[in-house]
């Protein structure tokens, strides 16, 4: 189909006062530290700049959901590493010039109910085992006296599911449970110690090298809580962001009682999911990819220097509530070049071993290096910093360019769609190749009227040579 010139052609619009600079995130989820470490040079030339990695304290258990059940925070030994291998992987990345991000769980501690009654962390069984094997134990340690508990039973809410997620007071102060008669993950008090502790457990990170902390189940702490523990001393020279999952922006009941408060309360970024749904919404049957064109204007999307954008995360396959998220794979590869293209937001990029492969098999497996993924960052490192400017749009199609440095067109439909671009209106340089980064495909720029095809289901990231 070839739409008319009145339909396409869309006066440059500058979407960012100020363009966003923002390196992609690898999320390798659930991988052994030693094997990130391992993989340094070849995620280094793959193009990523940090590496967020499975949280690092005492958790036990090989399925990955046991990461975020923490038993104590003074020291790092679970399945996916200890305290050495993670100073390995730092020091490794650091010479790579790679930052380290790293998964925290502050909300709650492990569900233990099973093995015993008492709130005691890590327990009697666990410290029991630090003198079995004293050094190694001492050797993993972060902070604190590995001889007695941390935590007692005053240091916690009282038991209690939550049963209506859309009541605040139930999701920060009670339990997150799984049914069955399930008790949940006790949730942790905000009070002087706690605080205390989690504040020298996060320093000791930092003192590590660690240089970002994705903060995991934030929605069920208070902000009180998250402003006692984070400090502007602490959060100096570190990127810090919260999961709030929501199903939308603006008007989403989700966002305005979670995800908006934590952003105007403190001074933390958060996952980009009002983004997320925009980009949901522009894929679906019916859909239309002019909402994508700049969603954060009607509060669709945070703010680009708040998000962390993202085509899929770890929480959407691993839960059975959100797994209705998940696009097919073509429209999760366009929606990648979406988020890469574009100018905001910090992109991250999720990478598993498989840990749903029973319901979508090795989809996610090694998808950090997949050619095209490499390709589009790499398009999205050489366009970093410049501005944004929309050159058309319709229900197939969003085309925009980079200043002059790049120009990205993604195309939803089943059918080639053609753009005509006016080069004087909207400036690229004459008499270069713009050559795209996925298929190859090149086009110059030595008239004022350029026709541009984009292929059907598919997206073109042209990067200036």
């Amino acid at each position: 189909m070839k739409l008319s010139l009145q339909t396409l052609l869309v006066g440059a619009s500058l979407l960012s006062a100020s363009p966003a600079y923002a390196d992609v995130i690898l999320h390798a989820f659930n991988w052994n530290y030693s094997e990130i470490t391992a993989k340094a040079t070849e995620i280094q030339q793959a193009g990523y700049k940090k590496v967020l990695i499975a949280p690092p304290m005492k958790s036990s258990g090989e399925q990955w959901w046991a990461r975020y059940q923490p038993q104590d925070l003074r020291l790092i030994d679970h399945p996916r590493g200890n305290k050495q291998q993670l100073q390995s992987l730092i020091q490794t990345m650091t010479s790579k010039g790679i930052e380290v991000y790293a998964d925290v769980v502050l909300n709650h501690m492990a569900n233990e109910s099973a093995q015993r009654s008492d709130l005691n962390y890590p327990g009697t069984a666990v410290l029991n085992s630090y003198q079995t094997n004293w050094t190694y134990a001492n050797n993993q340690k972060l902070y604190g006296d590995l001889t007695q508990n941390f935590l007692s039973g005053s240091d916690f809410h009282a038991p209690g599911c939550i049963s209506n997620y859309l009541d605040v007071w139930q999701v920060q102060y009670y339990r997150l449970c799984g049914g069955g008669g399930d008790t949940g993950l006790p949730d942790l008090d905000n009070n002087n110690w706690v605080v205390s502790q989690q504040q020298a457990y996060l320093q000791a990170l930092k003192n590590m090298g660690i240089k970002g902390f994705r903060v995991d189940a934030v929605k069920h702490m208070s902000n009180a809580h998250i402003n006692a523990v984070f400090t502007p001393a602490l959060i100096s020279g570190m990127h810090v962001f919260g999961e709030v999952i929501t199903s939308g922006g603006s008007g989403n009941q989700e966002y305005e009682l979670f995800l908006k408060p934590y952003l105007d309360n403190t001074s933390h970024s958060a996952y980009d999911f009002p983004l997320f749904a925009s980009i949901r919404n522009a894929f679906s049957f019916g859909g239309s990819m002019n909402v994508l064109v700049d969603p954060g204007a009607y509060g669709q999307a945070l703010a680009w220097n708040k998000a962390v954008t993202f085509a899929i995360t770890h929480d959407i396959p691993t839960n059975d509530g959100f797994r209705y998220q998940i696009m097919n794979s073509t429209d999760e590869t366009l929606a990648h070049a979406y988020i890469l293209g574009r100018n905001g937001g910090t992109p991250m990029i999720y990478s598993d071993h498989g840990e749903t492969a029973n319901l979508d098999g090795y989809r996610w497996q090694d998808f950090y290096k997949r050619a095209d993924i490499k390709n589009m960052i790499r398009f999205h490192n050489s366009t970093q910093g410049s501005g944004m400017q929309v050159l058309g749009s319709n229900q197939c199609i969003l085309l925009f360019k980079r200043d002059k440095k790049g120009v990205v067109g993604i195309n939803k439909c089943d059918t080639p769609q053609n753009f005509w671009v006016d080069t004087y209106a909207n400036e690229l340089n004459w008499y270069v190749n713009y050559t795209d980064v996925i298929s190859g495909n090149s086009f110059q720029v030595n008239t004022q009227w350029l026709n541009i095809t984009i292929p059907a289901c598919s997206a073109r990231m042209w990067l200036q040579q």
